[in-house]
């Protein structure tokens, strides 16, 4: 089988996964290709995600990098049950580039979810008149197409709230978002309407930054936390003008992690932060 040209990023954290694992137990790639009667080029293939690895395998490294890490085990099997064609964003290949599948497929897959945004709104509860205003500002400009494409996947990410048990997802949005008119007064006032009704279910937690908070933080990139199966998988997606960025290294969850805690002690409590939404879309 050919390596994969565009692996998801699900495949490229598997591999990653079993490259730190190996790494850990101080094996070459070599002598874990030795095991699996391959050579060390298909191991690094397997670890850049290029390459598929079954379940049987990934069980008999585990056993030779002597890791009896059972959770992490069932988590990274699982990933390799997963095949292409069988969820819904897989419509969108070819159509829209491969970071909005990824943040798709980030966000089905996680147990959790908390973002800090200082700009915009998360873009799982925005509306589609704000996501069409949004993406119709890009420059350069993109095709209409394209825009409506964008619009319709970004509806579609809201499906993770219809399950028996949707995961928690808590934001935390700066007041500079709320004051934005993005597409004129009535589509603003409408996102915000529309924030106050989403934030009324159990499951979604959403708090305010004021311009007034006391704290100062630092924040000009859109970030979420996406917790995973396994704390070894949890991941951060940064939103860049470049585009995503998924970062998976301790150094950088424990980053994230202080600043999304940290965001959250200098915010409103949840009731307030509705009060808050509520009076500011009186204002529009």
């Amino acid at each position: 089988m050919p390596p994969r040209d565009h692996p998801t990023a699900r495949q490229i954290r598997l591999g990653a996964e079993l490259r730190k694992l190996r790494e850990r137990a101080g094996v070459t790639a070599r002598d874990a290709g030795g095991l699996l009667s391959t050579d060390a080029a298909r191991i690094s293939n397997i670890e850049a995600g290029r390459l598929g690895i079954s379940d049987e395998r990934i069980r008999r490294l585990f056993t030779f990098y002597q890791c009896d890490d059972d959770a992490l085990l069932a988590a990274l099997c699982a990933i390799t049950a997963e095949r292409r064609g069988t969820h819904w964003w897989d419509d969108y290949r070819g159509v829209l580039t491969t970071g909005f599948l990824d943040i798709a497929e980030l966000e089905h897959h996680a147990t959790g979810l908390e973002c800090l945004q200082p700009m915009t709104f998360p873009g799982i509860l925005q509306t589609d008149d704000y996501a069409r205003a949004l993406f119709t500002g890009v420059i350069p400009q993109v095709p209409r197409e394209e825009v409506d494409a964008r619009v319709e996947h970004r509806m579609k990410r809201r499906a993770i709230f219809d399950r028996d048990a949707p995961p928690r997802f808590s934001a935390t949005v700066h007041e500079a978002a709320l004051r934005m008119r993005v597409g004129g007064r009535k589509v603003a006032r409408d996102q915000l309407e529309y924030l106050l009704q989403a934030s009324e279910q159990e499951w979604i937690t959403l708090r305010v930054i004021p311009f007034t908070a006391d704290g100062f933080i630092e924040i000009t990139q859109t970030v979420m936390y996406a917790t995973g199966a396994v704390p070894q998988l949890d991941t951060v997606h940064i939103d860049t003008p470049f585009g995503g960025r998924f970062l998976d290294t301790a150094a950088d969850l424990d980053r994230y992690r202080a600043l999304l805690n940290f965001a959250e002690r200098t915010s409103l409590d949840p009731a307030e932060s509705r009060s808050f939404i509520h009076h500011i879309a009186r204002e529009l």
